[in-house]
């Protein structure tokens, strides 16, 4: 087997599918270790550290949005937040079942939060890539960091990447991301990637809302080395992201096809593949297709190319035809340089 792949961060993004129950997020975060998620996710925030309790149309959803319509945003963000007193036992539940738990801080009080509950690294949300005091915060902990750029514009994306560097931080990703929930597939825009990867010479990544998994295998053909997906444990359950989150027996089966895909794309070193030795013996080369005696002329009636591949190559046969053999040989025989003059 060919093991030169890269190895894929799997984010599952539990965000506000406990659906306000504390055992229900430890369900998640159980389920996202059984599914192969290599980190489980949260989001650090309150409805009143990320918005305001007002309900005039400003501070509303628009209407006809799929999931949230004319819902208040300070609604919305009650429902979906993770309460902070759950933090200390949802962190210490994931590093004891072995598995990388971080969170998406949304003002500097989340990042003090986690910063007591050392946190490993760090994921910004798309909304906030115009918090640059925030990034620069965050970026300051020397901690790795992982921000998506959804509904970000290039020269915004300029200035994300400016404030980490400036900090001297050399450890951020940057993930591609559509803010439209669910995404649709012709929303994804997987070719921006390459775009991202070239622009700014960092390593890349998807945060995918789309309801199926191509777009996040797809992404790993591309050169993702992190993929963020939401989970749940069931969809009919609700919830403000379940929509477009995958159930457990989904991300197990996505976190497969990432680990395919990553082998699949081994390295780009060219080089016949040790599993490919069988096929490369039987190549066709000349061979001695009648019995000849020494004297004889080599024709295109007593050698020919046909498999395997142990004799001289088919491309040197113009080259040895008129050529007098300087033995017997019998048919059968595996054509060498030896063999005429």
């Amino acid at each position: 087997m060919n093991e030169n792949h890269r190895e894929i961060t799997l984010i599952a993004e539990i965000s506000g599918n406990h659906l306000g129950n504390l055992n229900r997020a430890k369900e998640l975060i159980h389920a996202a270790k059984e599914s192969g998620a290599t980190h489980v996710k949260l989001q650090t925030y309150t409805p009143d550290t990320i918005t305001l309790n007002v309900s005039t149309p400003e501070f509303r959803v628009s209407e006809g949005h799929e999931l949230w319509s004319e819902r208040t945003l300070w609604d919305l963000y009650q429902e979906a937040h993770t309460p902070w007193e759950w933090h200390e036992e949802l962190f210490a539940l994931a590093r004891n079942i072995g598995i990388e738990i971080f969170s998406s801080p949304f003002d500097p009080t989340a990042v003090d939060l986690l910063e007591k509950l050392n946190v490993k690294l760090y994921k910004i949300a798309s909304l906030e890539t115009g918090d640059l005091q925030l990034i620069e915060l965050v970026a300051k902990t020397g901690k790795p960091l992982i921000i998506s750029t959804g509904a970000s514009t290039l020269d915004e994306i300029d200035d994300v990447v400016e404030t980490v560097g400036k900090t001297g931080n050399k450890h951020l990703t940057l993930l591609l991301c559509t803010s439209a929930y669910p995404t649709p597939t012709n929303g994804v825009h997987l070719g921006r990637l390459k775009l991202l990867q070239e622009r700014y010479g960092l390593p890349i990544g998807l945060s995918d809302h789309t309801i199926g998994s191509e777009a996040s295998i797809g992404a790993v053909a591309l050169g993702a080395t992190v993929i963020e997906r939401h989970l749940t444990l069931k969809r009919s359950d609700g919830g403000a992201d379940s929509a477009f989150s995958l159930e457990p027996e989904e991300f197990a089966s996505l976190a497969q096809a990432i680990i395919n895909m990553s082998a699949a794309m081994g390295n780009n070193e060219w080089l016949i593949d040790p599993i490919e030795d069988e096929s490369r013996r039987f190549r066709r080369s000349l061979y001695v297709t009648q019995d000849v005696t020494q004297g004889e002329l080599l024709t295109q009636s007593n050698i020919r190319s046909v498999r395997p591949a142990n004799g001289i190559a088919p491309k040197y046969l113009n080259e040895v035809l008129g050529k007098r053999f300087n033995q017997d040989l019998s048919y059968g025989t595996a054509l060498s340089w030896e063999h005429f003059s």
